[in-house]
């Protein structure tokens, strides 16, 4: 169902740390004449845990608006809040997106059947399909292989976006849940890695700044041809480093104000680049060839 470049995009911001919609709109216009094959929305690329209700539902909407179908829209749901969970999911439905993403929650540390609960809670209550998004780094937790084995056979549970960086995991997962279980990488750095396991895509950050490179790279390996998919790899990996040098989405905020996209602007607590961060980014950028 869902499978290739999916971008996880930054949400555009003026000076003054207002939501510039139409800067928004002509973003994921861009995005999809490049080649993207999937947006997502209001995730944590997004500024999720900054934007109010009213600005996280309206960015899912624009998304939706300006796609008019010609690729999915994986609307950005997650809370540690199951009822707030299943509001945005609600709206995401009602907005017309075609699945939900669902981070596990952060800050509250529940147990596996705690997981397990919450996510049946939303599935449950809202139907549309429900990506789970696995990411430690962020949320604390863990989602075990066995707790998404019970939710995979819930109708409305579809895949994960798996952030772990543990590549036996989509090994794990494949056969714990079926091949018909969605796997998207949550790491650029893994995506070719993630799909020789056995995954299906990524949702990516480096796609908001080179989304032609990373889809031509997984049609590439959808079409069996390694050797490009690698070389696109490789190309694209100072990319990838620069723009996990300080946490996203602050450099990749910068790198698309380089391209005209938006300005750098994150909100607070995400701190104004260092300088340092801000040369590595624009030499990434022109060295895989995205700026002169």
């Amino acid at each position: 169902m869902f499978k290739g470049s999916l971008v996880a995009t930054i949400t555009p911001m003026r000076a003054d740390g207002s939501v510039d919609e139409r800067a928004y709109a002509a973003f994921i216009d861009w995005q999809i004449n490049e080649g993207t094959h999937g947006l997502v929305p209001v995730g944590t690329t997004g500024e999720s845990p900054t934007l109010s209700h009213d600005e996280h539902k309206r960015v899912v909407e624009i998304a939706i608006e300006v796609a008019r179908g010609r690729v999915p829209v994986i609307a950005g749901a997650g809370s540690n809040s199951t009822e707030e969970a299943i509001d945005l999911a609600r709206h995401a439905k009602q907005a017309g997106a075609d699945a939900t993403l669902v981070v596990t929650p952060y800050y509250n540390k529940p147990t596996q059947e705690g997981m397990f609960l919450h996510f049946t809670a939303i599935a449950d209550a809202v139907d549309l399909p429900l990506i789970i998004y696995n990411i430690p780094p962020r949320s604390v937790i863990d989602m075990s292989v066995e707790t998404m084995a019970r939710l995979a056979k819930h109708p409305n549970i579809v895949g994960v976006k798996d952030a772990t960086a543990n590549l036996a995991r989509p090994m794990h997962t494949r056969r714990a849940c079926g091949s018909g279980f969605a796997q998207l990488s949550g790491e650029d750095h893994t995506a070719i890695a993630f799909l020789a396991a056995g995954g299906d895509g990524c949702i990516s950050v480096t796609a908001n700044v080179a989304p032609r490179l990373c889809s031509d790279m997984q049609i590439a390996w959808q079409e069996g041809r390694v050797n490009d998919a690698i070389t696109m790899q490789d190309r694209l990996l100072p990319l990838h480093d620069a723009l996990f040098a300080e946490t996203s989405p602050g450099p990749v905020k910068y790198a698309a104000s380089l391209l005209g996209k938006t300005s750098e602007k994150c909100r607070l607590p995400l701190a104004p680049l260092a300088e340092k961060t801000k040369q590595g980014v624009r030499a990434a950028m022109t060295e895989v060839g995205l700026l002169n």
